[in-house]
């Protein structure tokens, strides 16, 4: 069972364990702000109820911004497996601008792409091939990818997911 934990101004910073989600709560460095309804943990002097969304007590600041980092599972996730030149499913990733001519490791400039739309272009920019791009390739927004462990959500955090989308 895993839980959604809040920032103080109900930012969502992280899934963590149950368990770990509820020593924050025992210790008071959270509430709880969504709770499961049946099986509360006993402990020995009260019972607790089972935490699905907790908030943390104190603001909690994060360096920098958060930036996604690039991947091939996060970009053929963010173009949702699908080729950015001809839109059949796609397995691989192409660099719009080829490494050989300077082009970089960046989400502006990594898209999907099907293994037989990257073996024609080769080291080639669409434009030299007459192709177009079905989407411009930018980085990832939201929640969904600020936060890790949110692919396979919980109905009860959507709420508090969208809040930060």
């Amino acid at each position: 069972m895993r839980t959604l934990v809040l920032n103080a101004g109900y930012e969502p910073l992280a899934i963590v364990s149950f368990k770990r989600a509820l020593v924050l709560v025992m210790n008071d460095k959270a509430t709880i702000v969504e709770r499961m309804e049946e099986d509360p943990v006993w402990g020995t002097q009260r019972s607790y109820d089972r935490p699905v969304v907790i908030l943390l007590t104190r603001y909690v600041r994060l360096p920098g911004g958060r930036r996604v980092p690039v991947t091939r599972r996060g970009v053929l996730r963010r173009d949702s497996h699908r080729c950015a030149y001809c839109g059949k499913a796609a397995a691989t990733i192409d660099h719009v601008l080829p490494r050989s001519r300077g082009g970089a490791d960046s989400w502006e400039n990594l898209v999907a792409c099907c293994l037989r739309c990257n073996n024609v272009k080769g080291d080639k920019t669409p434009q030299e091939m007459g192709w177009e791009l079905r989407l411009m390739p930018r980085p990832p927004q939201g929640a969904h990818w600020t936060v890790r462990g949110t692919e396979r959500t919980d109905p009860r955090w959507e709420p508090y997911l969208a809040l930060a989308a």
